[in-house]
């Protein structure tokens, strides 16, 4: 019954007060939010030697992904940070997003190989590690944007004859031409002046080396990061264990997402840790071909399931 119940709260992202109905409906048991929680917590109480040994493994790991992503935890925000393999998975949360949090988490302080991520400032601290930026977001950036309303000509409207008693209807019959509704002009209103201009007020000029230095486009500042780090950008040619995106560590945070737009934000800091570790262990546990009711079945009958293959790249 923990078990499935935790399946329920952190495999399937069920609210709490849901699972609780599903288990009066189904089973003819009743159970109390309360109770559920403390299964989850007792869960999660239970994984301290995994997480260590985790932690230990990705930081050993040639390569590793990571992201960070918010949560809504007792009312703030908070972060999330993950660091991934091809293997195995771990979460952190912090009250912070960078680079105290990252060290916080205990994984890049250890890492020695190659770090993969979007190219987010703080994660340059580490200058004693290779990186990989996702080019992923690079392709992105390639892709022409919308053109602006205004160049996909002006806009038609049909005449609105609006009928005595009744609201104005946009309908028209099929075949009718639409027309541009007519614009009228404002009037400009004529003032007198009684006193001359006051000539002592500085016009708002731009002038070279202030504040009105004109910014960079999105063009010029892609093509100076694909110069500056063109390094960081082709890693993944020389060396076939880095992916070409940071794609995976995407992945695994966005279970984080989903969770919270189904279930909401957490009430207090335990629950969110308490879940986060439970993630680390079925997303693990994925990765090795392993279902999660299975292993939350060995969790709870104190037989973790630890995995037997040694740390890789993704």
């Amino acid at each position: 019954m923990r078990a499935h119940v935790c399946y329920l709260v952190t495999h399937q992202h069920i609210p709490i007060a849901r699972v609780a109905e599903h288990l009066k409906e189904t089973y003819g048991t009743t159970i109390s939010p309360g109770t559920i929680v403390a299964m989850v917590n007792e869960g999660s109480n239970m994984l301290a030697e995994f997480l260590a040994d985790t932690t230990a493994k990705l930081g050993g790991s040639p390569v590793v992904c990571a992201d960070e992503t918010g949560l809504r935890v007792a009312g703030s925000l908070h972060w999330v940070h993950s660091a991934s393999t091809g293997w195995f998975t771990l979460y952190h949360l912090d009250t912070k997003r960078g680079v105290e949090a990252m060290g916080n988490a205990g994984i890049l302080d250890l890492l020695t190989g190659v770090l993969v991520h979007d190219g987010w400032t703080p994660y340059r601290h580490y200058t004693e590690l290779e990186h990989q930026l996702c080019n992923a977001h690079h392709l992105r950036s390639f892709r022409p944007p919308p053109k602006p309303v205004s160049s996909r000509g002006p806009p038609t409207w049909p005449a609105c004859s609006p009928t005595p008693g009744k609201p104005c209807s946009l309908r028209w019959p099929p075949g009718t031409p639409l027309s541009p509704p007519p614009r009228s002009r404002p009037s400009t209103p004529t003032t007198t002046r009684s006193s001359p201009p006051d000539t002592t007020r500085t016009p708002n000029r731009r002038r070279p080396g202030t504040r009105g230095r004109p910014k960079r486009s999105k063009s010029a500042n892609l093509l100076l990061r694909l110069d500056t780090f063109r390094a960081d950008v082709l890693r993944f040619t020389t060396n076939f264990d880095i992916p070409f995106d940071n794609n995976l560590a995407e992945r695994d945070i966005r279970m984080v997402k989903v969770h919270q737009k189904i279930s909401g934000g957490f009430r207090t800091r335990e629950g969110a840790t308490a879940f986060l570790n439970l993630r680390s262990y079925l997303s693990t546990a994925r990765k090795h071909r392993i279902s999660a009711l299975t292993a939350l079945d060995h969790l709870y009958t104190g037989t973790t399931w630890a995995p037997a293959l040694p740390a890789a790249g993704p």
